[in-house]
């Protein structure tokens, strides 16, 4: 933490940041609110935000086009943050499924299969409609501090229409994943008495999931590279359920992603224990997502991903690595570089939402914490087990029900989720970095779990452009 501080803006990018008193002349003008908040990296022990509670003030350089006069901001004794980088979530869908919620809290268990309700759903969308819906909750999401999002295809689960979500997805953000792993779709499943995913439908009958495993890892993801429209590629690796898929499925879709030039991520241990997060550190993926029964040799295995990779000292890579890492993130979907792969390791991301909405337990983030895994906190808005885009909302589910201090919660919630990404440029206050800010409107960052619940954290815009999501 940085007290009586002051941050300096040109265009979109942090020029300066530093006490107040060290301010160059250039930049200096007379304020009431001198202090501004600037967070370090987590150590890899501890995972620990700065303690980043003071009043913020920020200075907007050059958003005066005409007059190329600065633009000053009083931010009026509110807490500065780095702007929540949500790092898993599934935007683009069609429906609803808001009994199934109802369902739950009757106590009906999740297994995975409301999923193929959402595929029929989408399938029939056009992708207008889908991107006006995901247009609407990405502005849910930015007016309460996100400001970089992921989204996932996974609702098509046929050529055409994975192609399609991922069109869609891609007008809003560099952070796609294809998500072709998401469930065995309806016409590849075999017809059993009171299946509800088959009953009331006339659906074809394609094969079997063997050959939908042969679909994604071929024509599916040849569309997906031919149009260049993702950067990661997904699978929900869940033995608990019979929708999603087993261990060797796993890896011969991710394996194929990989060898095509996609980042790959992994759904994992979201319904019991499972082989998602060893299959994450084999393969090098960014991040294994769900986490809530990871094992104590899961995260053994996790940590030693880590081994010569400090995430503390992610943000200082070499300025060759760190160029990748923009240009990967910053150009329509180049793949994720090799060379990140061996900067980083794998992040364990909780999503604390999904047990609220699924009555699961909630797993304690303190145990990947004690064993050295770099964590994240996401959203994983989804139409079925987390209808909600309220990273502030996961915030406090982390701190009040998960183990963690309202600092960790900080750090996992913004430079944890850019670590997911394997990003460089969000997720922190420093030179360099992109210049996206959560406000939040009290004296301190604790009140985001403090007032749950509560409207008080959105994103900060800067500079006079509109950076507000928009249809591409």
């Amino acid at each position: 933490m940085i007290e009586q501080a002051a941050v300096v803006v040109r265009g979109e990018i942090i020029e300066w940041v530093g006490r107040e008193q060290d301010l160059p002349t250039e930049y200096r003008y007379p304020c009431r609110h001198r202090a501004v908040t600037q967070f370090g990296n987590g150590s890899r022990e501890q995972i620990e935000a700065a303690e980043a509670n003071k009043q913020a003030e920020a200075i907007d350089e050059a958003t005066n086009e005409a007059t190329a006069e600065p633009r000053h901001i009083d931010l009026a004794g509110r807490a500065l943050l780095p702007g929540f980088v949500d790092s898993h979530s599934h935007l683009v869908f069609g429906g609803d499924r808001g009994d199934e919620f109802e369902a739950r809290m009757g106590g009906q268990q999740y297994d995975g299969g409301g999923i193929l309700r959402t595929v029929r759903a989408t399938r029939a969308a056009s992708e207008d409609m889908l991107a006006d819906r995901a247009l609407a909750l990405l502005r849910e999401a930015r007016a309460q501090g996100t400001t970089t999002m992921e989204i996932k295809s996974g609702y098509g689960l046929d050529v055409s229409n994975e192609a399609k979500l991922l069109r869609v997805a891609a007008r809003f953000t560099p952070e796609t994943t294809f998500l072709g792993g998401h469930a065995v779709p309806e016409e590849y499943r075999p017809v059993q008495a009171g299946d509800d995913a088959r009953s009331g439908s006339s659906v074809p009958h394609f094969g079997d999931r063997d050959d939908y495993v042969h679909l994604v890892c071929g024509p599916m993801l040849d569309a997906v590279v031919r149009e260049g429209n993702a950067r990661w590629s997904d699978v929900f690796c869940e033995p608990h359920s019979p929708y999603a898929f087993d261990g060797d499925e796993t890896c011969a879709m991710l394996t194929a992603a990989k060898q095509r030039g996609l980042g790959i991520r992994v759904h994992g241990a979201q319904l019991g224990p499972g082989p998602g997060a060893r299959i994450a550190c084999e393969l090098g993926a960014a991040s294994v997502d769900h986490c809530t029964f990871l094992t104590d040799d899961d995260l053994d295995a996790l940590a030693a991903t880590w081994l010569g990779k400090q995430p503390g000292a992610w943000a200082e890579m070499s300025a060759e690595t760190s160029s990748a890492a923009s240009s990967a993130a910053s150009s329509k979907m180049q793949p994720a570089a090799s060379a990140l792969e061996r900067q980083y390791g794998t992040v364990a991301t909780y999503l604390p939402a999904v047990e609220f909405s699924t009555k699961q337990p909630y797993p304690d983030m303190r145990r990947a914490i004690a064993a050295g895994v770099p964590i994240a906190i996401a959203s994983d808005c989804n139409p079925g087990t987390c209808f909600s885009d309220s990273m502030p909302f996961a915030f406090a589910i982390a701190v009040r029900e998960m183990g963690l201090t309202i600092a960790q919660a900080v750090w996992a919630a913004t430079a944890g989720g850019a670590l997911a990404l394997r990003r460089s440029d969000i997720g922190v206050i420093r030179i360099g970095a992109k210049a996206d800010f959560a406000l939040v409107d009290a004296p301190s960052y604790a009140h985001i779990a403090y007032r749950p619940g509560v409207p008080i954290t959105h994103a900060l815009d800067l500079g006079g452009h509109d950076r507000q999501p928009h249809r591409g």
